[in-house]
């Protein structure tokens, strides 16, 4: 079960820092893919700086996997799954794209969350 969890982690870890890499490199073409109807114009740094924070959350993830045990991983990804629960009501509160809200930022927190579980009741 433990090899489990740190695959999902590895998987969420990995998929966060690319999505961040793709909001740093093209953050008005990531942007649109974030779930929202209507993104701020006129500068791209927001995206910029949402993508630093996704890039830094992967390499947490990461770090914690190398660095910690699976008990102390466990409780770093439940807490991580904040973020991905945070984007889905964001999105769902300023009447974004639901399929987006549900299907990839509350799909996130929910693997998350099973992931934290597996470590920590191991």
């Amino acid at each position: 079960m433990t090899v489990a969890a740190y695959v999902l982690t590895s998987v969420i870890a990995i998929g966060i820092s690319y999505i961040g890499i793709g909001y740093v490199r093209s953050p008005e073409k990531s942007a649109a893919t974030f779930g929202l109807t209507v993104l701020p114009t006129g500068s791209t740094s927001f995206f910029q700086i949402k993508g630093v924070r996704d890039i830094s959350s992967g390499l947490v993830l990461g770090a914690a996997m190398l660095a910690a045990g699976p008990h102390a991983v466990g409780w770093i990804v439940l807490a991580a799954s904040f973020t991905a629960f945070g984007d889905m009501l964001i999105i769902l509160r300023h009447r974004g794209k639901r399929p987006m809200a549900f299907g990839v930022h509350g799909a996130t927190g929910a693997v998350m969350v099973v992931s934290a579980l597996m470590l920590l009741l191991r």
